[in-house]
């Protein structure tokens, strides 16, 4: 009788289990908006401006291409991670990073503009206790670089220190 009862729901069921596909997953290529990135994935040695080496990155896509992951390894000892996405609520590319400095995390958000990725956001200066912008901007060059040049406002962005510049080359095998 259980069974018969089971049966009959399962029958009368708009839709039936066998019809049921699973759902499917990844970022499609056609959302040009979530591989903007892409360009700064690969496996890099990045140089300061007088050419000296000061780390190495690698840089993945990750889940099914909806984000882009870093890993930093600094020639000083530092390393840090870095995780990047395109958010369709807020139609920016938001970047969470943490080092081993022990200092606060960062957040970032922003886009392309005029053919580079700016993210920017704000941060505590360490030094002053009192709010910092922070801007990080990576450029494609054509010859396959990036530069990676971040920089710090203790002004509301009226003038802007650089705290990092990097050019970062694609590692050789």
């Amino acid at each position: 009788m259980r069974a018969l009862l089971i049966f009959a729901i399962l029958a009368a069921s708009s839709t039936p289990f066998a019809a049921t596909s699973p759902p499917t997953f990844g970022c499609p290529a056609s959302m040009v908006e979530q591989h903007q990135f892409d360009f700064w994935v690969g496996r890099w040695e990045v140089r300061n401006p007088q050419d000296k080496v000061v780390g190495h990155s690698r840089i993945e896509s990750i889940n099914d291409g909806c984000g882009i992951s870093e890993h930093w390894q600094g020639s000083s000892g530092s390393n840090g991670v870095s995780y990047n996405a395109w958010d369709t609520d807020t139609k920016h590319w938001q970047q969470f990073w943490i080092d081993n400095s022990g200092g606060p995390t960062l957040w970032l958000a922003g886009g392309i503009d005029h053919g580079r990725m700016m993210l920017s956001g704000t941060q505590t200066n360490p030094k002053t206790g009192k709010p910092q912008l922070q801007r990080i901007t990576w450029t494609p060059n054509a010859d396959g670089s990036v530069r990676q040049h971040w920089e710090q406002s203790d002004d509301s962005g009226k003038t802007w220190t650089t705290s990092f510049d990097g050019l970062y080359r694609k590692e050789v095998k």
